[in-house]
């Protein structure tokens, strides 16, 4: 069935509405009248019931004139056509006409020939229009088809230090992403994923990246966070949440349990602007690669404080009976492979949960020494100074130079 554009005609004299119904072959335009007006107020309603198309109006009309209908059709209906048909000749009346943008501007009594032409041009600026929108939603839907992948590339290139921080602000509104620097970034690597020689089919390698990038992805899921794969296989996230510690080790456990696959995890903290973050990828890269020479026992021993280092009674003993080796053996190895000895792991693991605690939360000082592992707040705040430079208190009101934030 052929598109009929539906016209109204607003005018509080019968037959002014009348001689332009007559007056013209809306079939041959592609028009039809679908309702008439006597005065403003009733035509803003007819025109938003029938979703009028194009309105013909007369200025001087009671209850609500022209120019207030006018302006109301421009808020309610913004795609529809005006022409304005009057018998003022009034330049004022022209001028707030044409700001209203109106397509045209007739005197009573309308020409029939220039009614007809007019409205012609109006149906072309109509189909026009309506390509237009047509081309724009299937640019619309083709972008939101492609997001993920036009998110992967952007990032891709913000990673690699490319672009202006402009350019960095621009793209993360467009891509709906927060428009400011990730609280941390981090890389997952698969050693397999990116070893010279290839020890199973790339299909194989493939099925368990992408195993691999769906557990990181549920375990992340509460958390505003981008994750994408950089040129060399490694999985790269961007976080702009605090996320617990536990959960970093959550993923290396689920990997191990369900995969039976071992990776290398290596989050740190962006600082200073969206420009930053190449500089944090460059580190991480290097990090998990790093990780390649740490022994299965130290990286046992790591996962083990991971998991209890909230808990107060943790000591070095108790670890290296339940890791079946000695105290002064564990301590060494630990201090080789990782650059600190047990001590200092547990320290920076109980600060850096601290610290999320301080910034992300309202929580008081002596919970979060509890639950970061500390049996006093005095002992905890000791040591929170002795590593940060500041007590937990000038932390949280942010009296900490740049140089002082953790790694």
């Amino acid at each position: 069935m052929e598109k009929r554009w539906k016209v109204l005609i607003a005018d509080d004299e019968p037959w002014i509405r009348e001689g332009i119904r007559d007056a013209v072959d809306w079939t041959s335009l592609g028009m039809e009248v679908v309702a008439e007006a006597e005065d403003g107020e009733e035509a803003l309603e007819l025109a938003l019931e029938h979703s009028a198309e194009v309105l013909l109006v007369d200025l001087n009309m009671p209850i609500m004139n022209g120019i207030e209908l006018m302006k109301r059709v421009r808020e309610e209906l913004p795609g529809s056509r005006i022409v304005v048909i009057t018998g003022h000749d009034e330049f004022v009346f022209a001028q707030e006409a044409i700001r209203l943008e109106v397509d045209d501007y007739i005197l009573k009594p309308a020409d029939p020939k220039q009614l007809h032409t007019v409205l012609g041009n109006v149906r072309r600026k109509l189909e026009l229009a309506e390509k237009q929108n047509g081309y724009l939603a299937m640019a619309s839907k083709q972008i939101s088809k492609n997001f993920p992948l036009l998110r992967e590339r952007f990032c891709l290139e913000w990673v690699e230090g490319t672009m202006t921080e402009g350019e960095i602000l621009e793209q993360l509104q467009f891509l709906e992403l927060p428009a400011s620097a990730p609280q941390r970034l981090g890389i997952i690597r698969w050693p397999e994923s990116s070893a010279p020689q290839r020890l199973m089919k790339e299909s194989d390698r493939q099925l368990l990246l992408f195993a691999i990038e769906n557990i990181a992805a549920e375990l992340l899921e509460p958390y505003r966070h981008a994750m994408f794969r950089d040129t060399m296989g490694l999985l790269v996230v961007c976080l702009w949440e605090a996320v617990p510690e536990s959960v970093y080790a959550e993923i290396e456990r689920a990997v191990q349990t369900y995969l039976k696959l071992t990776v290398h995890l290596c989050f740190e903290h962006v600082e200073g602007s969206v420009t930053g973050i190449a500089s944090v990828y460059r580190h991480c890269r290097t990090k998990v690669y790093e990780e390649q020479q740490i022994s299965p026992i130290v990286r046992r021993a790591r996962q083990y404080i991971r998991d209890r280092f909230t808990d107060s009674g943790l000591t070095l003993e108790s670890a290296a009976a339940e890791l079946q080796m000695s105290p002064v053996y564990l301590s060494r190895v630990l201090k080789q492979e990782l650059g600190m000895p047990f001590v200092s792991l547990v320290t920076q693991m109980r600060i850096q949960l601290a610290v999320q605690l301080l910034g992300g939360t309202d929580l008081p000082v002596g919970e979060i020494a509890e639950r970061a592992g500390y049996e006093s707040q005095h002992y905890f705040s000791t040591a929170f100074k002795k590593v940060m430079g500041v007590s937990p208190n000038q932390y949280r009101r942010g009296v900490v130079s740049a140089g002082e934030q953790m790694e």
